[in-house]
């Protein structure tokens, strides 16, 4: 006879659920055991955060829900920072939690807290199971609502006594396609006719780009207009474009800071702005108010209006349809679509400025240097989050989409490591890269026994500053004394080891490239640790911009 845990199981096979990552407790033993009996592998992890984590970016790179699992309570909780994390930056996943019957209150109040209500506010949707036969509408609902524009978690709460209930002869609900709206033609012909007036336009792509549906219709875009772009930070990576195709050649940088920085001499240049899929939760690329610009705002749904982002005109709906009609009314017919092109070399020389420094320990420019130089094309860097992020959303070239993972939006520590291992389970044969912060590192440190059990095939490049180095930055940034950002370390190397994996500390700076290379080539998961100079950020990020900057146009820029 078949039980409420088996039949969610079943649902959850129905919609192609492969793997589902958590913590098992006494509350969901019945879907525990379930798991056993199914096709589904029962991926368990030392923290529901982290798990939470590995279904969020397994949302993220493949479109498609990820789903993690925990107890009632004390379990329950350690999802929230999770389905915030997916709700914030927009990825599809399922949280499944258990509960204490609610039928009966054998153990009184122990335990039991709220889920449902407390996960209202990160989800999309939450709601608790209290009948069998509701089960497969409500996941075949959940995968539904998951997916759907704007993606995001959705929460489902299991009942002890529900997961037992008798439940045959319910059928699984089969889901069917749903094709997204496309956007108004006029909406469109206003787009292109205040584009084709621009004397100076220029294309910003944002967070909703990568978006794996979106595929290659991005660059073909930019391709077919040759207008040149700048991305956000949860925007990089998401052209795919070689030398020999030329994209990349149209990209200006990426708006790390949100204003000041050497990419907004042509942002603060430009009439007009196409933002393509951005997100307003993202901490903003440039501050809308600031010049004359016209901003046409093109994404999955209408744009959020904020004080620091007012479109002109908004083209919702999807996507890749709408670049294909706004290409058609373009390409061919915007002799002013490269103005802002000759201020790319400048741009970027000024940006790179120190990458190639020989001091130990080594600065952040030199250290993305150094990750690049060692990471193939099709290469995953899954970035924590700290002051390097800034550096690596700057420095870091990409050539192919969804190759730098970086949150910009709840921009929380501690998913760097579980993101990568989330993409060394879809990618085994291609290398991942997880670069962490000290800090950030230590508060998920115990997955690396996770990855070592799973037999991933992973770096982690752990940077010590032994502080909490971005806001040590921004402390001194305000003029404030340095207190209360500085901790201890353990030896990152025995750590390591203590969970089976490899280690290696640089002690030269020299020593980076060829200690990430010897460790990729080693197999399996080897955590590599080097010293960082942070006493570059005031005087790079803060004092040269400020000081150096000049702000009139050069010569022959537009």
């Amino acid at each position: 006879m078949t039980n409420g845990a088996e039949l969610l199981v079943a649902a959850l096979e129905n919609e192609g659920v492969q793997k589902i990552y958590g913590v098992p407790g006494e509350e969901n033993l019945r879907t525990v055991e379930a798991l056993r009996r199914s096709s589904i592998e029962l991926v368990v992890t030392r923290h529901e955060q982290a798990a939470a984590f590995m279904a969020a970016t397994q949302g993220r790179l493949t479109g498609r829900p990820g789903v993690c699992l925990s107890t009632l309570g004390p379990g329950a909780l350690n999802l929230a920072t999770g389905a915030a994390y997916a709700h914030l930056g927009a990825m599809p996943m399922i949280l499944i939690t258990g509960q204490k019957a609610i039928r009966s209150s054998r153990q009184a109040r122990f335990q039991i807290i709220d889920m449902v209500s407390t996960m209202k506010p990160l989800t999309k949707s939450s709601r608790q199971i209290v009948s069998t036969s509701s089960i497969p509408a409500i996941v075949c609902e959940a995968f539904r609502l998951a997916t759907e524009e704007r993606p995001g978690p959705v929460h489902l709460e299991l009942p002890e006594d529900v997961a037992s209930e008798p439940a045959d002869g319910y059928p699984l609900v089969e889901s069917s396609a749903v094709p997204l709206p496309v956007a108004a033609a006029t909406t469109l012909d206003q787009a292109a006719e205040l584009i084709k007036q621009a004397e100076r336009p220029l294309v910003m792509v944002g967070a909703a780009t990568s978006r794996p549906r979106l595929g290659d219709d991005l660059a073909t875009f930019l391709a077919r207009t040759h207008i040149p772009y700048f991305s956000t930070q949860m925007g990089k990576g998401t052209v795919s474009g070689t030398p020999d195709d030329k994209i990349t050649d149209l990209w200006l940088g990426t708006a790390a800071l949100s204003e000041r920085d050497y990419v907004h001499r042509a942002i603060d240049r430009a009439d007009v702005i196409i933002t393509i899929g951005h997100d307003t939760v993202e901490k903003p690329p440039f501050l809308a108010g600031r010049g004359p610009h016209k901003i046409i705002d093109i994404g999955y749904t209408a744009p959020h209006i904020e004080e620091v982002y007012v479109p002109d005109i908004a083209v919702a709906g999807d996507v890749s349809s709408s670049l294909f009609r706004l290409g058609n009314r373009l390409e061919g017919q915007l002799p002013n679509a490269s103005a802002l092109l000759g201020m790319r070399d400048d741009i970027q020389a000024r940006t790179l400025a120190g990458s190639d420094a020989t001091t130990f320990p080594p600065t952040p420019q030199r250290v993305v240097a150094d990750v690049r130089a060692v990471m193939p094309d099709d290469g995953i860097v899954a970035l924590d989050n700290g002051m390097y992020k800034i550096w690596f959303a700057r420095n870091y070239r990409t050539a192919v989409s969804n190759t730098l993972l970086l949150d910009n939006a709840l921009a929380t520590m501690g998913a760097g490591l579980p993101s990568a291992m989330m993409a060394a389970i879809l990618y085994p044969d291609r290398r991942v890269l997880a670069v962490c912060g000290d800090g950030g590192f230590m508060m998920n440190s115990q997955e690396l026994e996770t990855a070592v059990r799973l037999g991933l095939n992973m770096v982690v490049l752990v940077l010590r500053d032994d502080a909490y180095g971005m806001i040590r930055w921004k402390q001194a940034v305000d003029e404030l004394p340095d207190f209360g950002l500085t901790f201890g370390n353990p030896d990152f190397v025995k750590y390591a080891e203590a969970y089976g994996a490899r280690g290696t500390a640089v002690s030269r700076t020299e020593d980076l490239v060829p200690a990430l290379n010897a460790a990729f080539e080693g197999g399996g998961v080897h955590l590599v640790t080097v010293p960082v100079d942070y006493s570059v950020n005031v005087r790079v990020l803060v004092e040269e911009l400020r000081d150096q900057l000049d702000w009139a146009d050069d010569e022959g820029e537009a």
